[in-house]
């Protein structure tokens, strides 16, 4: 536990201390705060000591305060017992979550919990069918058992942190453990990304090149996509983490999100970020685009080829193809879109909703969408049942 002293400029002449956790705490501060918009502000007598959820309600009141109210508490004087290293760098910071309300704690992580238990077993059943059914063994189920294994790794990467703090008082995460989360979650958001665009190479071969599909889909390419979608995210998640590094947290610690992401820690930072900002507008831009133009132009070559198909059966089939494909792209970058093409201002707990979206659902359905949507992925899947129950 560490504790904290705020000493505020008050309103009374009376000292008051309170001490505790967000139980013992929050009637009296929401008595204050709700004071602070009426009476006008005489001497700093107030000292009140909060450690855990009280501290992080507080952060929230406080940030829902009129700008006029804000500026009454612009001069609070946060002091921690934790290593400050030359006030530039944190030793921890304090993850605000999903919600600072205690009554949620657990059903969130009930909730989390059943996520990502279906997250790993559907992914898990997903290359097992794969690998264990030969008709399986093609390209595009090659590309879509790895797709798996990085979604497990993706929300692994998020979720078992994100138990820890809903049964924790404290939802703390230290600093070279946030930059290692954001490192990861860069990493494998983004070979997310790369491999769906891969599938799209693959979908455009097959339907648009069908007699040249053995040749041009050969292991040696799909091996040389498959390095190129992990070579290059490791890459722009290493200099993007490097360049956070370089920031200076000498203002506050907490980070309003449930897990270490870019938007937050650049808000959170005191230091310049133009170079971060004009590095995700430039570089990180070209990288996110790369699969994005893949995608689009493959879809635009099978949409051309499927239209100069004369049976309605035979356009159906063609597109059948696609749809599960489809339906992870439009979810996957839908969320992302939503998140990341706005200014850094604007950057509001709406945000950390729509990072549900492609962080955690989208993970768990994925297997869902490609298994009910997909007549070969259903015939390996009774294959693998079939198996299990003959051992």
């Amino acid at each position: 536990m560490f504790g904290v002293r705020l000493k505020h400029l008050l309103l009374t002449n009376q000292q008051r201390v309170y001490q505790g956790d967000l139980g013992k705490i929050q009637t009296p501060l929401d008595r204050y705060l709700r004071k602070l918009h009426k009476t006008k502000i005489t001497e700093c007598v107030t000292t009140i000591h909060l450690t855990g959820r009280a501290l992080q309600y507080l952060e929230e009141s406080t940030h829902s305060l009129k700008v006029k109210d804000r500026v009454c508490l612009s001069k609070i004087n946060i002091s921690k017992t934790m290593r400050w290293n030359n006030l530039t760098q944190p030793s921890e910071f304090i993850l605000l979550g999903l919600s600072s309300r205690a009554e949620d704690q657990k059903p969130l992580f009930i909730l989390f919990l059943t996520i990502y238990l279906v997250t790993l077993v559907g992914n898990v059943v997903i290359i097992l069918a794969i690998y264990s059914d030969s008709h399986l063994q093609t390209p595009m189920y090659f590309f879509l058992s790895i797709l798996s294994f990085v979604d497990i790794c993706y929300t692994t990467v998020i979720i078992p942190k994100m138990l820890v703090n809903f049964l924790a008082e404290e939802k703390t995460i230290s600093y070279s453990e946030c930059l290692i989360q954001m490192y990861f979650f860069l990493a494998f958001g983004n070979i997310d990304s790369y491999l769906l665009g891969a599938m799209a190479i693959d979908r455009y071969v097959a339907i648009c090149n069908p007699f040249h599909y053995i040749t041009t889909m050969s292991h040696k390419f799909c091996v040389l996509l498959l390095i190129i979608s992990f070579l290059i995210p490791f890459l722009h998640s290493l200099l993007h983490v490097h360049l956070v590094n370089r920031l200076k947290f000498c203002a506050s610690n907490i980070i309003r999100h449930f897990f270490c992401d870019v938007n937050p820690m650049l808000k959170l930072s005191c230091s310049s970020t133009f170079v971060n900002e004009i590095v995700i507008k430039t570089e990180g831009l070209s990288v996110i685009m790369t699969p994005v133009m893949c995608i689009i132009i493959s879809y635009l070559r099978i949409l051309i080829a499927v239209l100069k198909i004369p049976s309605a059966a035979g356009k159906y089939k063609a597109f059948s193809t696609c749809g599960s494909h489809l339906t992870v792209v439009a979810l996957f970058y839908g969320s992302i879109s939503y998140v990341y093409f706005q200014p850094l201002s604007s950057y509001t707990v709406r945000d950390r909703i729509a990072t549900l979206f492609y962080t955690i659902l989208t993970p768990m359905l994925n297997p869902f969408i490609y298994s009910l949507r997909n007549k070969d992925m259903k015939q390996g899947l009774v294959k693998l049942i079939v198996r299990i129950k003959s051992q």
